[in-house]
């Protein structure tokens, strides 16, 4: 565990360092939120590299981390390192200043990423749990997924599974997003548990994305509430699934009673056209991948923002050098000991900024900088900002394949309202010669059937469902708080041209998905989705905030919007963190199981078992014949003719030795999973030596004549 630690500190570090190349705007937690999801996109990418050919050995992980050191030459630059110096001694000096000297606005922010990072690491300690009696899972979102990420983590950290195999469908290319799951087999291998592999994964970027999103709805907006909303809107999404509350509560006598009575989740509900799941009980904790892709996704949106803002500022004259907030995202006159009368000198600029406005403790310069006095001061040009965001970009496709496609289409829309085709053609090039590069090896040679992704479908998942009554319950209030935000006019208008213009094309990430099945199963549609409702959740913040400084009585209005659109969220984050819930994935038997196979049986064994989506080879690292249908379905395969073969190979039907060996199976398992789903032929497996039993499971070791 301490070994995973040091690695993941190693390339946070990295990822830290790489952003003073291109980010001259963030203060240093931005930078650590950065580049803890940079960095471990970039370890994960660079160590599936050098692991193909080495293995996934401790030569292999080292010379990993010696690749991703790269970011230390910065150090030789005497402004950068006197920067990284300055952020260092100003970050620590506000804590300080936050402890001794509570000021409002600092100690908001810590009081909020500490609630933050309280229920996020208590959530994302629930997705796995180890127990004596086996492993459990807390929420039931995760109940398919878990089982199908270790077999992921397992088949890399266990299996040798390079070049890789599917290890839910042996002999098949895998070309399902891997990287999140390839550096828990890192960690894995690095002295961690399974569960603390994925945790300490989980929890860092979590907090990381609460972190770049901060950043960027304050870099859109320049409006410090409607920044800290912006998250908060993402993290507890949901409609008004809440409505289902009122029926547990008529049927109150006591806690037990009324615990029991409460939905399992009010934002998705199997069976039901209820679907806009919460964030983080169905996105982020289930589906690994999205978890690391959203971060990486709006760090590429944010440079895109900084990029394409250089024009506008000179055309309005902003010449302020910025500063540095007290938390992720904030920026702030004044940037550490640089004399009292430079203090004095830039409080002023800002008083002058922000007068007239009664809420201007809450807003923040046009325009912030690296506040550091260097010369030459460190300069970022939009190119560099493009660079940037390519290469960022260019990690997506094996980290989370939606996302990717996502940012290219949102990319190309808005550098056709832009026309800053040398910026544009700039992140183009740069983002397709790392992504491309990786999506013709995941797809060359691939069994998946790419037409199984693609067709026609209105109206997302809304069953029978009126489509637009779908979306009202679905999203709430949230759509027609969005246009009220664009709609609004006045003095001071909400949202600019220039935002309008940036955000508008991620409406393409609703549109589409509403109108085009973009994966065998409609539901993941909600992976392109979801950057619609990321994109709009700072609009809806600024509204929401504006609203807040509007009187009492728009305060109380602010309230109760802000309740309506983000009630059922917070019900079913409550419901992972305060409940008790836990659902059973594997039990003691087969994790004792587990381990006798590991011990008996090669790497890269192939076994067959009955196909289910918790089966304790997936604990393993061997390949398994054939997993769970669900997740293969949904991967583009045709598993039909392999499941009916392996159906009739438990029969003992006469084309099973024929069978068995087609598919080179070495190792076969009859056990409780095998007995409750298929017609088992004891008399055909006794032909077979039995290597092993634990707890009903009996492993047989197949003789290929």
């Amino acid at each position: 565990m301490i070994i995973s630690l040091a690695l993941l500190l190693l390339v946070t570090a990295s990822g830290t360092l790489a952003t003073y190349a291109y980010d001259d705007s963030g203060n240093f937690p931005v930078r650590l939120c950065t580049g803890v999801c940079t960095g471990i996109a970039a370890f994960g990418l660079v160590g599936f590299i050098v692991a193909s050919f080495l293995g996934l050995t401790p030569v292999a992980i080292l010379l990993t981390i010696l690749v991703l050191a790269a970011p230390i030459a910065f150090l030789k630059n005497a402004n950068r390192r006197h920067a990284i110096q300055q952020d260092m001694t100003n970050t620590w000096r506000r804590v300080r200043e936050c402890i001794s000297r509570p000021n409002r606005i600092p100690f908001g922010y810590a009081i909020f990423y500490t609630i933050v990072a309280v229920i996020l690491w208590r959530a994302f300690q629930r997705a796995m749990i180890d127990l004596p009696e086996g492993i459990y899972t807390g929420l039931l979102n995760n109940f398919g997924d878990l089982p199908f990420h270790i077999s992921v983590i397992t088949s890399f950290a266990y299996g040798n599974n390079f070049l890789p195999e599917d290890p839910t469908f042996a002999g098949v290319r895998f070309t399902y997003p891997f990287l999140t799951d390839f550096v828990s087999a890192i960690f894995l291998r690095s002295g961690a548990d399974l569960r603390q592999s994925m945790f300490i994964e989980n929890f860092v970027v979590a907090l990381a994305f609460v972190g770049v999103l901060h950043r960027w709805a304050l870099e859109l907006l320049r409006d410090r509430l409607a920044a800290v909303l912006a998250p908060v809107l993402v993290f507890l999404n949901g409609g008004f699934g809440w409505i289902l509350l009122w029926p547990a509560l008529q049927n109150y006598n006591n806690r037990a009673e009324f615990m029991k009575s409460l939905p399992v989740s009010f934002t998705i509900i199997p069976e039901t056209t209820w679907r806009w799941g919460n964030s983080v009980s169905a996105l982020l904790i289930p589906q690994r991948g999205f978890l690391l892709g959203l971060p990486l996704a709006v760090i590429v949106f944010t440079q895109w923002w900084l990029a394409t803002g250089d024009t506008e500022k000179k055309r309005e004259g902003d010449t302020e050098t910025g500063s540095r907030g007290d938390s992720a995202g904030e920026k702030e006159a004044g940037t550490g000991r640089q004399g009292d009368a430079a203090k004095t000198r830039r409080k002023d600029k800002f008083r002058k900024a922000t007068s007239g406005r009664k809420e201007s403790n809450l807003r923040v310069p046009l325009s912030p900088r690296l506040g550091v006095s260097l010369s030459p001061p460190i300069q970022v040009s939009p190119i560099h900002h493009m660079i940037a965001a390519g290469v960022i970009a260019g990690l997506l496709p094996l980290v989370h394949a939606h996302s990717f496609v996502a940012v290219m289409v949102v990319g190309a829309g808005i550098a056709l309202l832009q026309r800053r085709w040398r910026e544009w053609i700039t992140f183009a090039v740069v983002a397709s010669a790392l992504a491309l590069p990786q999506m013709w090896w995941s797809t060359h040679n691939s069994a998946v059937n790419a037409a199984r992704f693609f067709e026609w479908q209105y109206g997302w998942d809304h069953g029978k469902d009126n489509a637009v009554w779908f979306w009202l319950k679905n999203a709430g209030l949230f759509i027609p708080m969005t246009a009220a935000a664009v709609l609004w006019r006045g003095k001071h208008p909400l949202v600019s041209r220039r935002l309008l213009l940036f955000l508008a094309p991620f409406s393409l990430c609703f549109i589409v998905p509403n109108v085009l099945k973009m994966a065998p199963w409609i539901w993941d549609n909600i992976k392109v989705l979801f950057y619609w409702w990321v994109a709009s959740a700072p609009l809806v913040a600024i509204l929401l905030a504006r609203l807040w400084r509007k009187g009492p009585a728009l305060k109380v209005l602010a309230l109760i919007l802000f309740g309506c659109i983000t009630f059922a969220g917070a019900l079913d984050v409550a419901a992972i963190v305060l409940r008790s819930n836990q659902y059973q994935v594997f039990d003691s038997n087969g994790i004792g199981f587990a381990e006798l196979v590991k011990a008996k049986t090669e790497p890269r064994s192939v076994i067959i078992h009955a196909p289910v989506h918790n089966h304790p080879v997936f604990l393993t690292g061997r390949r398994s014949l054939m997993g769970y249908p669900g997740h293969i379905w949904t991967h583009g395969l045709d598993y039909t003719q392999r499941e009916s073969e392996i159906r009739r190979i438990y029969a003992g039907s006469a084309d099973a030795p024929l069978l068995l060996q087609k598919y080179v199976v070495q190792y076969a398992v009859v056990g409780p999973h095998e007995r409750d789903l298929m017609a088992v032929n004891e008399r055909f497996f006794s032909r077979f030596q039995v290597i092993g039993e634990v707890g009903g499971y009996r492993l047989y070791k197949i003789t290929q004549p």
